[in-house]
């Protein structure tokens, strides 16, 4: 048996622990907030203390990049933790972020990191109007984030950043060139510890106020590779070991990276019941150093997040091909407590599946997949 301590203590940790039961993998959390040591699937307090927790695993990962720097060290030290400090670290800081995508040689939109009122008046003349900002460090989900349209808006919106810059330790805020996309796409996939990958097909993501609200399944070989290409580049730029997702625009079929996410990843969840091995599963895999599961797509799937909702209509367990997943969380507005996967055996019937749905579950509540059947 393998024991696997997961840093956070969230939805990721226990999807991690339902995929490794089967394989005799044992899964406890330690949450890095109350510095104990949970079981992910219970939350039973098992302990208490990051010395203890380590003690007891073989094997250290992390469900989310924005854990503290001294918490990572500490697991590195003890030779467990996989993916290492400094991969975890650059999915928590856009700096390192962009950095790593450098190195690689693989293309993103052009930034400038901002520190002070100077950097950010380089910043638009180096990048230009329009603009997205971001902060190095803290933002997910769509927090933390700027958009600066025309010079007029310029003082209001540094302001806001001073007062961010302020307010966090070793902040910054990277400046992009605002893209005018024609979607955005995402790829999952694993790497093990001798550098051998497998990938999963490629996301298409629909996000409504910057939170994922749909991921689809998409069969699209040309930008397949190309996402396979930069994926590769990345994770050895990294000397990466378990699920790397990497989040891109396409643009007229080019692909830029707008984020990396060194762990398993919303838009993969589809994978659950889409692909011959689920994303979790093989990131234990890897982390164990267990050969990589196939990843095989078996049949079109999307991946419907519930946002702010705990109760789903009854009509939904009755739908053939749904399948739902809950997170176990207390509601909260805009809170992803759980996800929805619909399977079908070809696109065609996945989306009169999609449209069964929209009939009984609130736009206001679903809007991307009400936003989806009306294209």
């Amino acid at each position: 048996m393998h024991h696997v301590l997961v840093l956070g203590a969230g939805q990721l940790a226990q999807m991690m622990s339902l995929a490794g039961a089967p394989l005799n993998i044992k899964i406890s959390a330690f949450d890095v907030v109350t510095n104990q040591i949970v079981h992910p699937l219970t939350q039973e307090i098992l302990g208490t203390g990051l010395d203890t927790a380590i003690a007891q695993a073989d094997v250290i990962t992390a469900e989310f990049e924005h854990i503290p720097h001294d918490i990572l060290y500490h697991c590195e030290k003890s030779g467990k933790l996989r993916p290492g400090a400094q991969a975890i670290k650059t999915g928590g800081d856009r700096r390192l972020e962009k950095k790593i995508l450098d190195e690689s040689g693989v293309e993103s939109a052009k930034y400038y990191v901002i520190e002070t009122k100077d950097d950010f008046e380089k910043a638009i003349q180096h990048v230009g109007i329009p603009m997205v900002l971001k902060t190095a460090l803290g933002g997910y989900d769509g927090k933390g984030q700027w958009r600066l349209h025309t010079k007029a808006d310029a003082d209001a919106i540094w302001q806001e950043i001073q007062t961010s810059l302020e307010s966090t330790q070793n902040q910054a805020v990277v400046a992009e060139a605002f893209i005018p996309f024609d979607r955005e796409v995402s790829l999952v996939g694993a790497r093990d510890q001798s550098g051998k990958t497998a990938i999963y097909s490629l996301s298409e993501n629909i996000h409504t106020n910057g939170v994922l609200s749909l991921s689809t399944s998409l069969h699209d070989p040309e930008l397949q590779n190309q996402a396979h290409t930069m994926f590769k580049a990345v994770a050895d730029a990294l000397n990466y070991t378990g699920v790397l997702a990497l989040e891109f625009f396409d643009v007229s079929g080019n692909l830029l990276v707008n984020e990396i996410a060194p762990r398993v990843h919303n838009s993969g969840h589809w994978t659950q019941e889409g692909a011959e091995t689920c994303q979790f599963e093989n990131h234990l895999r890897a982390v164990c150093g267990l050969p990589l599961g196939c990843t095989k797509l078996l049949r079109p799937t999307s991946m419907i997040n519930i946002l702010g909702e705990n109760t789903l209509p009854e009509a939904i367990l009755d739908t053939d091909g749904c399948h739902v997943h809950w997170y176990g969380k207390e509601k909260r507005p805009g809170r992803k407590m759980g996800h929805i996967n619909v399977c079908a055996e070809n696109d065609e019937k996945r989306l009169k599946t999609l449209c069964s749905l929209a009939q009984i579950l609130d736009k206001k509540s679903f809007p991307a997949l009400h936003k989806l059947i009306e294209i």
